[in-house]
């Protein structure tokens, strides 16, 4: 027997089979490198650099519900819906960071890169609208007075002399602010919405001044209060971004775009109807 002649072939068939694994292997390789960068492909051809990749970081400050709160570990809400809708839309996951209401209002959180967009019922204003990029209008809102049930007071004169509840850094409190001269009542700001409404029901505060979206839901859930004024304040909500910002403004214009999409396919109104019990008004 040819020693020589026999292992040849063998040597062949053994370099061959590890130049078919090592191709498999690169191959292999190639497609987990792109599987994993297809969270980013969509917003990146989109032309959005985001502050974490795979991820949609929103910002806000809870709880404001339903606009968003926290069911367990998670946090839910009409404006996480909306906002899941951009998220979905560019192929990632939305991640929501609590911080104070007025580094989102101010546009400090987004210079800080804490976060790719703001939500939290936000009213469109002149000044915000300085600071921030702001999406087109999602809902309409306006001021409400909150009493405990069977209270005798029905109008802010009624106030006059005591005390009225308001959450800090909102249009509620610019709106007491407003008004207690002429109606003699004392401001008292709390720091967030639970705060305010526990402080209704306590009687520390005779009333509060917050938003419709908010109060008429508190109600609802605690019968033993009740909305007995409305304000014409003529409020939106926008959400917002970072102003002068490519990715900003990018984020902006996927949002309405999706949001014209989604009045006109009736996933809005599924939306609003699922944390308001209602259709939204025409």
């Amino acid at each position: 027997m040819n020693i020589v002649s026999t292992l040849r072939p063998r040597r062949r068939t053994v370099a061959a089979v590890s130049a078919a694994v090592l191709a498999l292997a690169v191959t292999a390789c190639g497609s987990d490198d792109k599987g994993s960068d297809t969270s980013g492909d969509k917003a990146a051809a989109a032309g959005i650099t985001l502050v974490k990749p795979g991820k949609l970081t929103v910002c806000t400050h809870l709880p404001y519900k339903p606009f968003q709160y926290k069911d367990g570990g998670k946090v839910v809400g009409f404006d996480v819906d909306l906002l899941d809708l951009v998220a979905k839309d560019l192929g990632i996951e939305q991640e929501v960071v609590n911080i104070e209401w007025s580094q989102i209002t101010s546009g400090a959180a987004f210079a800080a890169k804490k976060c790719d967009m703001g939500m939290g019922a936000m009213t469109i204003r002149e000044d915000r609208q300085k600071a921030l990029a702001i999406t087109d209008p999602y809902m309409d809102a306006t001021q409400v007075l909150l009493v405990k049930k069977d209270s005798p007071y029905k109008t802010l004169a009624d106030l006059k002399g005591k005390k009225v509840g308001v959450q800090a850094d909102t249009t509620g409190k610019d709106y007491a602010n407003a008004h207690k001269a002429e109606n003699g009542y004392e401001v008292v700001t709390f720091d967030d919405l639970t705060l305010q409404t526990n402080n209704v029901k306590s009687g520390r505060v005779e009333a509060g001044i917050n938003d419709n979206g908010v109060l008429y839901p508190f109600v609802s859930e605690n019968q033993d209060t009740a909305v007995v004024a409305e304000f014409d304040t003529g409020e939106q909500y926008g959400f917002a971004a970072k102003k002068n910002d490519p990715s900003g403004i990018k984020l902006v214009e996927k949002f309405n775009e999706l949001l014209t999409k989604a009045k006109s396919d009736g996933t809005y109104n599924e939306i609003y109807k699922k944390w308001f019990k209602t259709e939204p008004k025409k």
